[in-house]
């Protein structure tokens, strides 16, 4: 189908390929090259639309979001454009991201104003909720370990958000990363104000935000970073009980949202939930930083790691692989419960201490110690070609029998481990995070390894043939030397990665995120699938 963009339009839906409107004679060919099949929603401001980029190969595609001015004055028209440049830019400074869709063209035609960004495959948060429930703490706890360092990025390039909520975080299909959307720029009201004496025009006197996610001082349109600190509160909130704020009952004096009794979580958590939903800006958290401080528990993480190893919880043989189901199998044994969700937040924090250095793109030897990085974690450990890598220190050495054990009882996250010579043939660790592991000349041959985290890793010479690495991530991961004959490596991601020596006969890249220089430096043979579907040599 081609959708007509024309807001006039009473018949918008035409048959595929059509040149023109059958309804208006608009020209359905936005810029000769975008062609729009789907709306995906509308607001009072604009509209956004699911196209195919024609111009490329493969016709990929992509969001287009049409900023409509209130009026068709020379003034309006002007209000609008400095609007829709200033969304451009600030688009185009913050979308160099994994978690942030990337600003892929923006024009005016017709006198509309049009934005052209990735398209972001997945489930938003408020999806995934109604289709599977809410939350457990500790599902809550990797939530904020993911999107906190996100903020942070966010705010350090002076953006504020002023629309986080769980409609507009998604969880990606590729690789499962969470992805902030939708920064504002169709919400934007264009009115016929003129210009104060401060320069400023009616372009910002106005409140964004969803009622209920945006604090007082938003509302009020004066929004400040602790803004978005409250908004995400409230999407946790959400996500521990599937109501949103209306759902929610409120102080009729101080107008806070009483929430305390209707989640089960911990005092910690209560405690750093509370203080992001302060309705007073000054005594709430003022930067993601303070909050990601506040979650951190570094005195206890290798206790709470080995701790993990020795449980003897009968009722964790039952845990299943979903994040979702933890609050559900721990709640017949309180103590291991804490003990098993704490060990994990333990784990993500120091595979997030990893992916903040990752997402802020420091290079090797780009040391740098902000208060997010705890002082008892600072190390630098050479890859074989000699690059550093960022990272806490490596855990203790687990052995085989270990590791195995400790997935069985529910175990997911190995990271920073140092997991090398060991003979893990055969062995089922799917979807487990080995992000910043020592993972040199391990034998994995034929493991299904699906869906498992190895950013940062090093597997130089690791033994990976026949293994099960189907949406694998090894960005930055070191796979020099390594045997992937036969290997899974559809829709994996790879990009970064080293690849010098590492033998891809035979392996299936369908769809994996690889370029071609990485291929170049890899073997490969005529039974090699390369990210295309086709299989042959370079």
């Amino acid at each position: 189908m081609s959708y007509c963009l024309n807001p006039t339009c009473l018949n918008p839906e035409n048959l595929a390929y059509s040149q023109m409107c059958q309804s208006c004679g608009s020209r359905l060919l936005l810029r000769d090259r975008y062609r729009v099949f789907k709306p995906l929603g509308q607001g009072g401001f604009g509209a956004t639309f699911l196209a195919n980029d024609q111009a490329l190969p493969g016709e990929p595609s992509c969001v287009i979001k049409q900023l409509r001015p209130s009026g068709n004055t020379p003034h309006v028209l002007q209000m609008a454009r400095e609007l829709f440049e200033r969304e451009a830019k600030t688009l185009g400074k913050i979308g160099n991201h994994p978690q942030i869709p990337r600003l892929l063209d923006y024009f005016e035609e017709q006198e509309q104003f049009y934005l052209v960004q990735e398209y972001i495959s997945g489930d938003t948060l408020q999806e995934e909720v109604k289709h599977n429930g809410i939350l457990s703490e500790t599902g809550v706890k990797q939530f904020l370990s993911e999107t906190l360092p996100l903020l942070q990025y966010i705010h350090e390039r002076k953006v504020i958000h002023r629309d986080i909520k769980p409609a507009n975080l998604i969880r990606r299909s590729q690789d499962a990363r969470m992805v902030l959307i939708d920064f504002g720029a169709v919400k934007n009201q264009v009115s016929q104000a003129v210009p104060s004496q401060s320069g400023h025009t009616a372009l910002t006197a106005y409140a964004i935000g969803t009622p209920g996610f945006a604090p007082p001082e938003q509302m009020a349109m004066r929004p400040v970073y602790a803004s978005d600190i409250y908004a995400l509160g409230v999407t946790c909130i959400y996500l521990l009980t599937g109501k949103t704020p209306k759902d929610l009952e409120y102080n009729s004096t101080t107008g806070e949202m009483m929430w305390e009794s209707v989640v089960q979580v911990s005092n910690h958590l209560t405690n750093v939930l509370r203080k992001m939903l302060e309705m007073s800006v000054r005594t709430r958290y003022q930067s993601a930083e303070e909050v990601l401080r506040a979650l951190e528990i570094e005195p206890y993480l290798e206790g709470l790691a080995q701790g993990l190893l020795i449980q003897s919880d009968a009722g964790a043989k039952e845990r299943t692989h979903n994040r979702r189901d933890d609050s559900a199998v721990l709640c017949s044994n309180p103590s291991a419960a804490a003990n098993t969700g704490m060990a994990q937040v333990a784990a993500a924090i120091r595979a997030r201490r990893a992916r903040v250095a990752e997402a802020a793109g420091l290079q090797a030897g780009g040391m740098h110690q902000g208060p997010v990085m705890a002082k008892s974690t600072t190390l630098a450990n050479s890859n074989s070609n000699g690059s550093q890598i960022q990272n806490s220190k490596v855990e203790r050495k687990l052995d085989t029998q270990s590791i195995l054990t400790a997935y069985m009882k529910g175990r997911r996250d190995f990271a920073l481990h140092n997991l090398s010579l060991l003979n893990l043939q055969g062995a089922d660790l799917s979807e487990t995070n080995f992000h910043s592991s020592q993972l040199q000349k391990t034998n994995l041959q034929g493991a299904n390894l699906y869906n498992s985290d190895f950013g940062r890793a090093s597997l130089t010479r690791s033994n990976l043939k026949d293994a099960n690495l189907s949406k694998a991530y090894f960005n930055h991961a070191d796979l020099e030397g390594a045997d992937l004959r036969g290997a899974d490596l559809s829709h994996a991601h790879l990009s970064n990665a080293n690849l010098r020596g590492a033998n891809l006969c035979g392996t299936n890249l369908t769809g994996a995120k690889i370029s071609e220089e990485q291929m170049a430096l890899a073997k490969t043979n005529w039974m090699t699938v390369r990210p295309n579907g086709k299989r042959g040599l370079l």
